[in-house]
């Protein structure tokens, strides 16, 4: 096994699961033996342990922080928490029952808000944790929300008729999620697909009209991605997604394997201000072990001739 394989998996049950199911032969019972003990120790325990009894966490939700019920049941998701352990099912029960977005009728939380990029999160949310009916015509609203050039906006009408890279990717994760979850769509497929194209169509960084690259800071690592884009979050999103490697991808891969350092690691490159309960990686600069896994999966599914034999 190889010292990167090693440095990996000495870490929290969130990392090591993932990195049994991706990137070792593992069985699927040592993976879910493991998965298990996310909402039991580490990270997700200790998230678990900071709702209060009315359901919610730490932050106002229209801050600029990361503390609040939404960015910390998206964290949780993206720990890859069992949303069938105990722990969980109560938690969410009380988010269920007892939050409600205030600025907007006094609305169930999981029946989401008016804001597409955030019902997106929520939509993502109602599918991980077995909470679809609560969200009952979220689904159907975002998908109607759908921009002529594939893509989604959360400025959309009023502001702006084109796509935005961070909204749409937050819908593709939302969509994708939902057929994971709840089962494949014809219509939901198809409305990710032509979402994908957008970000395709762009190299997953560039204008269509000149290009251009539209954003460097989308070229650094940042974990977690929060809201915003950057070019490695759409790459793991399209490995997940089952979709076969693209051409169009292969600037953004080329990309990811210069990130790699000499000793077969990938770095942090930055994280973005505002609140947390705890950091999860190093300092901006510093190894990541986040990076790392998502990047040798990215490269797993791209070309494996790419990746550095990592579990041998």
């Amino acid at each position: 096994m190889s010292d990167v394989l090693n440095w990996l998996l000495d870490s929290d049950p969130a990392i090591r699961w993932q990195v049994l199911r991706d990137l070792t032969d593992s069985t699927s019972d040592e993976v879910s033996a493991e998965r298990a003990r996310v909402a039991r120790e580490g990270w997700g325990a200790q998230l678990l342990s900071l709702q209060d009894e009315s359901g919610h966490w730490g932050g106002e939700e229209y801050s600029q922080d990361w503390t609040t019920t939404t960015h910390t049941l998206v964290f949780l998701r993206l720990l890859g928490i069992d949303p069938r352990a105990d722990e969980v099912r109560t938690a969410i029960g009380k988010v269920r029952n007892r939050v409600v977005w205030s600025e907007w009728g006094r609305r169930p939380f999981f029946t989401g808000e008016v804001e597409t990029c955030i019902n997106g999160m929520v939509l993502a949310l109602a599918a991980y944790f077995d909470q679809i009916p609560a969200s009952d015509g979220l689904l159907q609203k975002l998908l109607t929300e759908q921009l002529e050039d594939g893509g989604w906006n959360c400025l959309a009408p009023a502001e702006s008729t084109r796509s935005s890279f961070h909204t749409t990717m937050t819908l593709l994760e939302a969509l994708l999620e939902y057929e994971q979850s709840v089962g494949a769509h014809p219509v939901v497929t198809a409305a990710r697909r032509r979402g994908e194209e957008y970000l395709l169509d762009r190299r997953l960084m560039r204008r269509l009209s000149t290009g251009q690259i539209i954003n460097p800071n989308w070229l650094q690592c940042h974990f977690p991605p929060r809201w915003r884009y950057d070019v490695l979050r759409a790459l793991d999103y399209l490995q997940a997604s089952g979709r076969p490697p693209d051409e169009r991808c292969r600037e953004a891969v080329d990309l990811l394997v210069q990130k790699r350092r000499p000793d077969g690691r990938w770095p942090l490159d930055s994280r973005y201000d505002g609140a947390v309960y705890f950091h999860v990686d190093g300092e901006p600069g510093e190894p990541s072990r986040w990076n790392t896994l998502r990047a040798l999966r990215v490269l797993r599914w791209f070309n494996p001739a790419l990746e550095p034999a990592v579990a041998r």
